[in-house]
């Protein structure tokens, strides 16, 4: 038998996954005091410290880190046994959170909001977030499920204790003014266009690092005359002859003819990783399924 009230865990892991005390209480809207006492009453009846105080906050001890972790266990357990039996009571119905970035929406919400005609019952509430490409996986933990994107080739922190459903790959492709000498070219080298002006992305997104990466190849910083998360500031700044840029192909290309150029990377594999990611206790809820499933198929539709 447990030793312990296991109703008190997820206390334990929202600490584990905000950090703070103050993070935990705005979260789950409790007061900080009120999450401190649920934490003490945990670890009086588990016998071991588990969480330990620096500077003015808390921190988990090794005991805490495994008791957070085994939280998770429970809760897609107890996330099963109420997604099969509200399969037994007939299906899919309910509301999910879906954390999506402005591109991507633009590339698969159209798609998305069509197949979710077919499932009346669910309500699926749309939440616009951007954030680097480090800032997806915290999402999870306030959405059902969140789009995120990584570049080719990376391993972002804190996914592995999420489930992650691979949509698509997106190439990036080189935009160009109209009448820019390399304007004429299917494809252009990283030596063609490393020196050239850049209308980029904050640093650490996706698309950023992938334009350093290329930059790193031939040992010469970047020249990043703005920054901004808007795609189509980036194309109008492009459009209008201020810079370069490297975008998603499959999103620009709407809106590329008679307004800018696109180039294919020739000596570089440049592309963005598009996935879901998803608490396991998430994931298993039907309703949460029917979207990942419907998110996927229209992926499908985009790359083909």
């Amino acid at each position: 038998m447990v030793g312990f009230d296991v109703t008190l865990l997820p206390v334990l892991r929202e600490l584990d996954e905000r950090g703070s005390v103050t993070a935990v209480a705005a979260a789950t809207h409790r007061t900080p005091s009120a999450v401190s006492q649920q934490l003490q009453t945990l670890q009086r009846q588990v016998g071991v410290p588990l969480v330990e105080r620096v500077g003015r906050g808390v921190r988990l001890t090794e005991h805490g880190q495994v008791l957070a972790g085994l939280a998770g266990v429970v809760a897609t357990a107890v996330a099963t046994v109420d997604a099969a039996w509200q399969e037994h009571l007939g299906g899919a119905s309910g509301v999910v959170d879906l954390a999506i970035f402005p591109s991507a929406a633009e590339l698969l919400l159209p798609g998305l909001l069509d197949r979710m005609r077919e499932h009346p019952a669910i309500d699926l509430v749309l939440s616009d977030v951007d954030v680097s490409e480090d800032g997806f996986a915290p999402l999870t933990a306030d959405h059902d499920v969140v789009v995120g994107h990584r570049p080719d080739g990376s391993s972002p922190p804190h996914r592995q204790a999420l489930e992650t459903v691979p949509l698509l790959r997106e190439p990036l492709d080189v935009a160009l003014p109209e009448g820019h000498r390399l304007a004429d070219r299917a494809r252009v080298g990283i030596d063609d266009v490393v020196d050239e002006t850049w209308i980029g992305v904050p640093r650490d997104y996706p698309i950023d690092r992938v334009l350093t990466a290329m930059a790193a190849a031939r040992d010469t910083p970047p020249s990043v005359a703005f920054r901004t998360i808007h795609l189509p500031v980036i194309e109008n700044l492009v459009a209008a002859g201020h810079g370069i840029a490297l975008v998603p192909r499959y999103t620009s290309r709407t809106r590329a003819p008679g307004r800018f150029h696109l180039a294919e990377l020739a000596d570089v594999r440049a592309g963005r990783r598009i996935e879901a990611l998803v608490r396991p206790d998430h994931a298993v809820r039907p309703v949460v399924r029917t979207v990942l499933e419907a998110l996927v198929a229209t992926a499908l539709d985009v790359t083909t």
